[in-house]
C-alpha cells in the first residue's frame, strides 16, 4: 500500500490504537503555555487526531479542539472517548483539506501523524487556516531501543513490518526544509509505558505496517512477541520507554 493511503491504513486497528498507544506527557501543556501564552478564544486544530489521544491532553488543559481525522473508525473512537468534552469538535477532513475556515486557528497540532502527510500540500493548507501569527506543533513519541527487551521488540516489529520510508518523521532537517524560512524550536521529554502480555500484543498490532490475523506471517510474529514477553516481564509487565520529540514552528 502506498504510504499516502494513510486515511485507510488504520481502519482495522482503531481499537488497538486507542487502548495500547502511549499517551503524551502533561509537560507538553507547560511547554505550550510558556511559549504561546494563549488567551481568550484560543482555537486548536489537531490534525490527524486519530482516536483522540493527543486531543484529550489538550481538552483536559482547557483548550478548544477541532479534531481533524479522515478515517471513520478512528474518528468514531475519538467521538466516543471524548464525548464528555463540549470543547471538542470532530471533523471529517485531511491534512491537505481540513474543511476549516481561512484564518480560523491559533495553533495546529499534529501528534504521531505528520509523516503520513503530503508536505507541500499540507503546508499550504496550514497557512490557509492559521490566523496571522499562528503556530504549528509537531509531536512524536519515539520508542527507544536502549534495553535488551526494547531492542528485541523493535527487531521483531521491524522484521515483520511493511517497509515505508518516512523522511520527515521526527527529522529536524526535513521539517526545517518543509517550513522554511520559519524557525523550528525543538524540545524533548521522556516517558514510560507499562504493558501486560495482552497490552504488548495490542501495541504491536496498533502499527499499520505489521500483519493482521489474515496474513500468513501473523502467527509467527505473535509467537515471537509472546516469547519475548515471557523472557523479560517483571510481575506480568514490561516497560516501553519513549523520547517525546516536539517541534514548534
Amino acid at each position: 500500500m502506498n504510504s499516502y493511503h494513510a486515511t485507510e491504513r488504520f481502519s482495522d486497528r482503531a481499537d488497538q490504537y486507542r487502548l495500547y498507544r502511549p499517551e503524551y506527557p502533561e509537560a507538553i501543556i507547560s511547554f505550550l503555555n510558556d511559549r504561546l501564552q494563549p488567551a481568550g478564544n484560543f482555537q486548536i486544530a489537531d490534525i490527524g487526531s486519530g482516536t483522540g489521544i493527543f486531543s484529550k491532553l489538550l481538552l483536559q488543559a482547557g483548550y478548544a479542539v477541532n479534531g481533524i481525522e479522515p478515517n471513520a473508525a478512528m474518528r468514531a473512537q475519538a467521538n466516543t472517548s471524548l464525548s464528555q468534552y463540549p470543547a471538542f469538535t470532530s471533523v471529517d477532513g485531511t491534512a491537505e483539506a481540513t474543511t476549516l475556515a481561512d484564518d480560523s486557528v491559533d495553533l495546529i497540532t499534529v501528534a504521531q501523524a505528520f509523516h503520513w502527510f503530503r508536505p507541500q500540500e499540507t503546508r499550504k493548507e496550514f497557512e490557509r487556516i492559521l490566523k496571522p501569527g499562528g503556530r504549528i506543533l509537531l509531536v512524536w513519541n519515539i520508542l527507544q531501543t536502549n534495553t535488551p527487551f526494547l531492542a528485541a521488540y523493535t527487531q521483531i516489529k521491524e522484521h515483520f513490518s511493511e517497509k515505508i520510508a518516512h523522511p520527515h518523521r521526527a527529522n529536524l532537517q526535513s521539517i526545517q526544509e518543509i517550513f522554511a524560512p520559519k524557525q523550528v524550536i525543538t524540545h524533548q521529554l521522556e516517558q514510560k509505558q507499562t504493558l501486560s502480555a495482552e497490552g504488548l500484543k495490542g501495541h504491536l498490532l496498533s502499527f499499520s505496517t505489521v500483519p493482521l490475523a489474515s496474513d500468513p506471517a501473523y502467527e509467527n510474529m505473535i509467537q515471537q512477541v509472546q516469547h519475548l514477553f515471557e523472557q523479560y516481564n517483571v510481575d506480568g509487565r514490561v516497560t516501553l520507554e519513549y523520547h517525546t520529540k516536539l517541534y514548534l514552528i
